[in-house]
């Protein structure tokens, strides 16, 4: 009986003597929540996810800037290859008040004028109305493109961002890790979610960007090609005037 009694006295002074953390439950010292984890993330973290965050805002922007770009610029030049398609000669553009402003007609009548002195050389007029065209054509598709390059940026750039936010907020938990002196996954998971919810910010920005990207690509290939089925449309005017002698008149009104 006395030996049962001592060995109870070992057993409580062998306690008492144990730090009280030994037994207690570790407590999540950080909130798990999205806006939680951004706050108490290390500023590294935090820069890299206002970054994406801003290159999301950025995307958005210019999505629904470029999307209305776009309907307005084919309505109109749908408008106008409709028009011009119906017409027997140049002179019939350059008479209608809704076509003899347009791009492409002005410069096929800029060209006619300037080559009022060449008219016996109608090929060569032809090559010249042409070299014009192309390069409103380029012109056209150098502004439809301006900030969608952004987009192609974004969407290369954007996950890799996010994953230097994560290298960076699982090599500050290792860290903590060493400081505290535990493994205890209830106190590596918080610092280890904020890194991850940098990469799933990185993924939000690359994703939509990606895809609006190759919606634009195809959108603007399709309206320089309508560019071009206008320009054809015009060329088709130009080659008849200079077939019916036509031209001195409308070099003349040029």
């Amino acid at each position: 009986m006395l030996g049962i009694r001592n060995l109870a006295a070992v057993g409580t002074a062998a306690l008492a003597m144990m730090p009280v953390t030994a037994f207690a439950t570790p407590v999540i010292p950080t909130s798990l929540s999205v806006g939680g984890m951004f706050l108490q993330a290390h500023w590294v973290v935090k820069l890299v996810m206002i970054g994406l965050a801003l290159a999301s805002v950025a995307t958005w922007t210019v999505f629904i800037a470029k999307l209305l770009e776009l309907r307005k610029a084919t309505a109109t030049e749908q408008q106008v290859h409709d028009q011009v398609i119906a017409l027997r000669s140049l002179r019939d553009a350059a008479l209608d008040s809704n076509l003899a402003f347009t791009p492409l007609v002005r410069d096929a009548l800029t060209e006619m004028r300037l080559s009022s002195d060449a008219l016996s050389d109608p090929e060569g007029i032809k090559e010249r109305v042409v070299s014009r065209f192309q390069r409103h054509e380029a012109s056209v598709a150098r502004n439809m493109t301006r900030g969608v390059n952004v987009l192609a940026t974004i969407g290369a750039v954007a996950p890799f961002v996010g994953l230097f936010g994560t290298v960076w907020g699982i090599m500050n938990s290792f860290i903590g890790i060493a400081e505290k002196q535990t493994t205890n996954l209830a106190v590596v998971a918080p610092g280890i979610a904020e890194a991850l919810l940098a990469t799933a910010i990185g993924l939000v920005a690359a994703i939509p960007a990606v895809v609006i990207y190759n919606h634009f690509s195809r959108r603007i290939a399709a309206h320089r090609a309508l560019v071009s089925d206008s320009a054809a449309a015009i060329l088709r005017l130009v080659s008849r005037d200079l077939s019916r002698g036509q031209a001195v008149v409308l070099a003349k009104e040029g």
